[in-house]
């Protein structure tokens, strides 16, 4: 079949009955999927070779096997209700893969026209980032992580998956751009549309050059947590786009958070260089080991009792990643709104290190724009 960007990826659909029209119509337009509709097998033609999907009730079967179109992959047979036996022979004559009744296999039919319209799965990279103790700078490092990235061009997802964090959108001074926050994403375990993700997210406009791109899915201001089943979607929606996909993790361990740690192929631990901050983190750093995973360490200066970041790294049994320096003027840039990741300094610096960890880890173009 002959390649085709994202944008010229329109499934085929010939289908006669028109609630069953309605309905593919309907689920496509929930996946994100633009389809093109043809009325018979000489309109279908020229689109036949290059859909990614094609799309036919049991009459157009018949009239596409009858017109000597070429077998080909991903042709579905829909049908409403049980497909009686003269469905199944006109499947088998233009060489369709799938028979699925409606509404039963709406699900399903989503999932395939997701995957359609997003082309095949990319290789993308996620990124869990977690404080050893409160206020330890996690969710500063994951937005400036996220900013980089955008920044080198990426298509980045920044997941906020701590609903007592007051909102990461605040730390990117976002929290009045439009766009849905958790409590208003009705995403449960089924496959989510990376696309239509971006699209409903606030986008800050945090790169000034590279053609990156930001979507931030905050937690807001209530203390809606999302569930697991919905974390998992999204997380897993960014990597099959082929995006970074950077994760704000509580230090408890919530169901959410598991779900995010499970699906992280790096977890960061940011530990301030202090001692008591050192004896909590130790907490944290066994609920992070439960869950495998690699996980590495960030220790964030200054220290006030000359604590080194190796002793706390040997203390905490975790493999040190960076010392980051403090960076002169950051709490007042965030005061003022300004998103974290300024292109020079330890916090950009420490960014550029995680995420070269984190490719190295996913794989050398995980998450690298194409």
């Amino acid at each position: 079949m002959v390649q085709q960007s994202a944008g010229e990826r329109r499934g085929l659909v010939m289908v006669s009955d028109p609630d069953l029209l309605d309905t593919i119509l309907r689920l496509a337009a929930a996946a994100g999927c633009d389809l093109h509709r043809t009325i018979d097998a000489a309109q279908a033609r020229p689109h036949w070779p290059r859909a990614p999907l094609v799309l036919l009730d049991a009459a157009a079967a018949q009239q596409c096997a009858q017109a000597g179109l070429p077998r080909r992959g991903e042709v579905i047979v829909t049908v409403r209700g049980e497909p009686a036996p003269p469905v199944w022979q006109h499947a088998v004559a233009v060489g369709a893969e799938h028979v699925i009744s409606l509404p039963q296999a709406e699900s399903w039919l989503v999932a395939a026209l997701t995957e359609a319209a997003e082309g095949p799965g990319r290789n993308g990279a996620v990124l869990a980032v977690v404080g050893g103790r409160g206020g330890a700078g996690a969710s500063v490092l994951a937005a400036a992580v996220a900013v980089t990235a955008v920044r080198e061009g990426s298509r980045v997802l920044l997941v906020d998956c701590d609903p007592l964090g007051g909102g990461l959108d605040l730390v990117l001074g976002a929290e009045e751009l439009g766009g849905l926050r958790w409590p208003d994403i009705g995403v449960g375990g089924g496959r989510v549309p990376a696309t239509a993700l971006h699209a409903a997210l606030p986008a800050p406009a945090v790169a000034r050059r590279g053609g990156g791109e930001l979507g931030v899915l905050s937690c807001d201001r209530s203390a809606h947590a999302p569930s697991p089943a919905a974390v998992r979607s999204v997380v897993e929606a960014g990597r099959r786009a082929g995006e970074t996909v950077v994760c704000d993790l509580p230090r408890y361990p919530t169901e959410a958070a598991v779900a995010a740690l499970s699906s992280a192929d790096l977890t960061v631990l940011v530990v301030p260089a202090e001692v008591r901050s050192c004896a909590a983190a130790a907490r944290v750093a066994a609920v992070l080991a439960e869950h495998g995973g690699p996980v590495r360490l960030v220790v964030r200066g200054p220290a006030p009792g000359g604590v080194a970041a190796s002793e706390i790294a040997r203390a905490l049994g975790l493999p040190l990643l960076a010392a980051m320096r403090p960076e002169a003027g950051l709490a007042r840039a965030l005061e003022r709104g300004d998103a974290p990741g300024r292109p020079r300094g330890p916090l950009a610096a420490t960014a550029h290190t995680v995420l070269t960890e984190l490719r190295a880890l996913a794989g050398p173009t995980a998450g690298v724009p194409a």
